[in-house]
């Protein structure tokens, strides 16, 4: 049963093909609300642009759903007199996959193109036969003779770089494009949000539909706004590695295969209870499931609610994910129905002021 319609679908790509960088996620998040504010009683945005809607508001008891909103990128970190620029990273960006991506510059008033550019083969002999892309070494070039022009385009230091991409589907069954972690949690969120004002769903809690900022340096917009809402349950959901790739181990890694079903975690910050709640309400729904276990920390927003507010049940529904963190991230359509049919149905199990004291 395919929950996600042609609407939905066109809102996923306008929102996967907008930059959402960490710390800029600000258009990103506008798109994300006007969607939402229909099937919302409230929405709000806190001071670094964490946005949320809010169903039934107004009740003691408060649940929320979350997925975070930014997507890796880089910064300039330097120009060089000839009109190169030099870059951090900005989140786990992945130096490797740089070398002739196209990426779009964002300056104060507009975009300007550039590309990362790398030696050509011809030239990389003797000493050089073995260079490989190093932060210290990857490079944009932007056309310009020199730093003088480059500043005339209002490129600066500072200025926030994402590659130039955008969604498309591949073989009719797996989404395509860069920002899948985790825009599509912040779409599969909306989504339930939607079908719970279709489906005139009176809830006895308030519930909090959370699309998270700064996820990917630290999960700071997730540490920021569980302390303003201080929910009572949260159920995060984030990207995991499909493991079924060339250069992958599963046994390393954990077994999880795209097209089989969302993963739940088991992990410290995984509340038990919310947990046993979420599996039972899969079998009990036919929603296939797979699972995985996290030493330490989740590595998720997860993390940030659970250990807030002096401890929030929380729980993680992952999403697999091919090429993590690339230009070409691949999730199956499958999975993303089933994340949204997964939370959906869970939170149709919550009773007001549910019990989830741990004994």
């Amino acid at each position: 049963m395919s929950v996600i319609t042609p609407k939905s679908e066109e809102f996923l790509q306008r929102y996967l093909n907008n930059a959402s960088p960490t710390g800029f996620e600000a258009e990103g998040q506008k798109l994300w609300l006007d969607y939402i504010k229909p099937y919302v009683g409230e929405w709000q945005t806190d001071n670094y642009g964490t946005a949320y809607g809010i169903i039934n508001p107004g009740k003691d008891y408060r649940v929320v759903i979350e997925g975070h909103a930014d997507e890796i990128s880089w910064f300039v970190n330097y120009i060089s007199d000839d009109g190169f620029l030099s870059v951090i990273r900005n989140g786990g960006s992945d130096h490797l996959i740089a070398p002739s991506k196209r990426v779009n510059i964002h300056t104060a008033d507009r975009i300007v193109k550039g590309v990362f550019g790398w030696p050509a083969i011809h030239t990389r002999q003797g000493d050089d036969a073995n260079l490989t892309p190093k932060v210290e070494n990857i490079f944009i070039d932007v056309g310009a003779k020199d730093k003088a022009e480059v500043l005339e385009m209002g490129i600066h230091v500072g200025c926030v770089i994402t590659y130039e991409d955008e969604m498309t589907i591949l073989n009719d069954r797996y989404y395509v494009g860069r920002a899948l972690d985790n825009r599509i949690g912040g779409f599969c969120v909306a989504e339930v949000a939607r079908l719970l004002h279709e489906n005139k769903i009176e809830l006895p809690f308030s519930l909090y539909i959370v699309n998270s900022v700064q996820e990917e340096v630290g999960l700071r917009g997730a540490e920021m706004i569980a302390q303003t809402i201080k929910p009572n349950i949260a159920i995060v959901t984030d990207v995991t590695h499909d493991t079924h790739t060339p250069l992958l181990s599963a046994k390393k890694h954990g077994d999880v295969r795209g097209g089989m079903g969302p993963s739940v975690t088991y992990a410290p910050a995984v509340h038990n209870k919310l947990l046993k709640l979420i599996i039972e309400t899969a079998a009990e729904k036919d929603i296939p499931i797979q699972r995985e276990a996290a030493s330490r920390r989740t590595g998720t927003d997860t993390d940030a609610f659970a250990y807030s507010n002096g401890g929030v049940p929380s729980a993680l529904i992952s999403l697999p994910l091919r090429y993590m963190h690339t230009t070409v991230e691949m999730a199956h359509k499958d999975d993303v129905n089933n994340v949204i049919r997964l939370i959906y149905e869970t939170l149709l199990k919550i009773e007001h002021s549910h019990n989830f004291k741990y004994f």
